[in-house]
């Protein structure tokens, strides 16, 4: 004997999706007007960190351009291909972010190194006031991310590039007020490291979470060990078996198991209070349960090696 229960809740809010588009736009635009200010500066003032910065500030509107899309297309509904909508467009926006960040760096690094060797004259002073922009303009856009970013990976992937950038223009502007005072054209170079580094670490996190997001494991804030135990602990549940748990997006993550329960259905009542309770302690919100009695034909999907 098979049942199947499944239980889906989601409460839809327009104003948030609003309000998220217009930060994405919003975000955006300063950073494309700020980027094309950075290199005409840094061109003018021959400051390599200025340059290093403004590539990775167009990577991150790249970056933006990816979240935002796949924002967007996480809200359409499902189709008879894509039975899950378009939500894990999500999980492939923050892999594609982190990929692009790791690429830049590896070759702002590179010219940094380069520099090194022939250190160029630089005019501190424009770059120091440039930097200082980028303070206001990275750190504002990261303020318009900040509500969402614990709760959305691709959401904290745009909102940890805008803050690092901000720390990023803020080492820039220290490495000018070096130069202006100590005339070390080096210190420039040195700066484009030390933002190789801040990218790097800042990136890293985001790639590791993405990529398991995207082999389909379990979100980092559900503990499938927990989940087990409390689905073994019903009423009536002699044992768990064929549990997965994976992101179906960066905010909604889904949960299939098979419940063996020698005396039969439990009646509707006991999946309605076992949903609730995991989509409120677990924050899953995608739940299917399946019921076994354990009879005769044991589930061929039994031992948890088996997928």
């Amino acid at each position: 004997m098979h049942s199947h229960s499944h239980a889906h809740a989601h409460a839809h809010h327009h104003s948030p999706a609003v309000r998220l588009s217009r930060a994405f736009a919003l975000g955006i635009a300063l950073n494309i007007a700020f980027v094309a200010a950075e290199v005409f500066c840094g061109l003018l003032a021959g400051s390599l960190a200025l340059l290093a910065d403004a590539a990775h500030n167009f990577g991150d509107v790249v970056g933006l351009v990816l979240a935002w899309g796949a924002s967007t297309l996480a809200r359409r509904p499902p189709s008879a291909r894509f039975t899950y909508g378009l939500r894990g467009s999500t999980i492939l926006a923050a892999l594609a972010n982190a990929m692009l960040l790791l690429v830049v760096t590896g070759g702002i690094g590179w010219e940094a190194v380069l520099r090194f060797k022939n250190p160029a004259a630089v005019n501190d002073t424009l770059m120091i006031w440039v930097a200082i922009a980028g303070i206001f303009v990275n750190g504002g856009t990261a303020w318009l991310f900040m509500a969402q970013r614990k709760t959305d990976l691709n959401i904290r992937g745009a909102y940890l590039h805008m803050a690092a950038d901000a720390g990023v223009s803020l080492g820039v502007a220290v490495a000018g007020v070096g130069i202006l005072i100590t005339g070390w054209a080096w210190l420039d170079p040195a700066a484009s490291l030390l933002i190789v580094a801040a990218i790097f670490a800042g990136t890293w996190g985001l790639l590791r979470d993405s990529v398991k997001l995207a082999l389909q494991a379990a979100p980092e804030n559900v503990n499938p060990a927990e989940v087990r135990r409390y689905l073994a602990g019903l009423p009536g549940v002699g044992e768990v078996h064929d549990l997965h748990i994976w992101a179906m997006s960066t905010t909604e993550t889904a949960l299939t198991a098979h419940l063996v329960m020698p005396g039969g259905h439990p009646g509707d009542q006991f999946f309605t209070d076992a949903v609730r309770h995991i989509e409120h302690s677990f924050q899953i919100g995608h739940v299917t349960l399946q019921i076994e009695t354990g009879g005769a034909s044991p589930c061929v999907l039994a031992p948890d090696h088996v997928v």
